[in-house]
């Protein structure tokens, strides 16, 4: 009958002990920082995520008559505060006889709440995106009425100065000039009486 020697292995070295430990706590310490870039590589950078997550707005920063910009997806978005004045003007009929689609029929530049005279969902709050619909200049904010440069016909509105595209406080483009549809609204909506969320 055979038997097997079974040698033991002898008792490492309390050095090799520690050498083992600390190379296996260095390699996993180095495994931890090589991936965690690598995992977080994976999520949509801080400026990607702002870029089309909502934007909330406090209206009682805006003046009565006053506007702000702010960005939306890359895009310059207008929050103006209109005033009785200015929706008065805004429905003169002569005013009406000047812009090409004054009752908003092309479906696709705003959405259905703010498919009205006023295209918004508040007469007094109107959203618009900044952006001439001719060749993607941003129009200024001209809230006079009647200046030298832009006639006495002018109630107030938006001028494009790259091709000279006008439009009124609601965003309706005029006839006669290169832009062809009324400035877009996009997606919005209130969280209480002072506060709008855009997208």
């Amino acid at each position: 009958m055979n038997t097997l020697n079974t040698a033991t292995l002898p008792e490492p070295s309390p050095r090799r002990r520690f050498l083992v430990a600390a190379t296996s706590t260095t390699a996993a310490v180095a495994a931890v920082g090589v991936s965690t870039p690598f995992i977080k590589s994976w999520n949509p950078s801080q400026q990607a995520a702002s870029g089309g997550a909502a934007v909330q707005v406090d209206l009682t920063r805006i003046e009565p008559g006053m506007q702000i910009s702010l960005k939306w997806r890359s895009k310059p978005v207008f929050v103006l505060r209109r005033t009785a004045t200015i929706l008065q003007n805004m429905q003169q009929p002569d005013h009406l006889l000047q812009l090409r689609d004054p009752s908003s029929r092309v479906t696709s530049q705003q959405p259905d709440y703010a498919a009205n005279p006023t295209r918004a969902i508040r007469e007094d709050i109107f959203v618009a995106i900044g952006i001439c619909t001719h060749l993607g200049c941003i129009p200024t904010f001209r809230p006079e009425v009647a200046p030298a440069d832009l006639g006495e016909n002018w109630v107030g509105g938006y001028f494009c100065p790259c091709h000279g595209s006008k439009y009124d406080l609601a965003g309706r483009v005029y006839k006669g000039v290169p832009a062809p549809t009324n400035l877009e609204v996009p997606p919005y909506r209130y969280l209480s009486d002072t506060v709008v969320e855009i997208g």
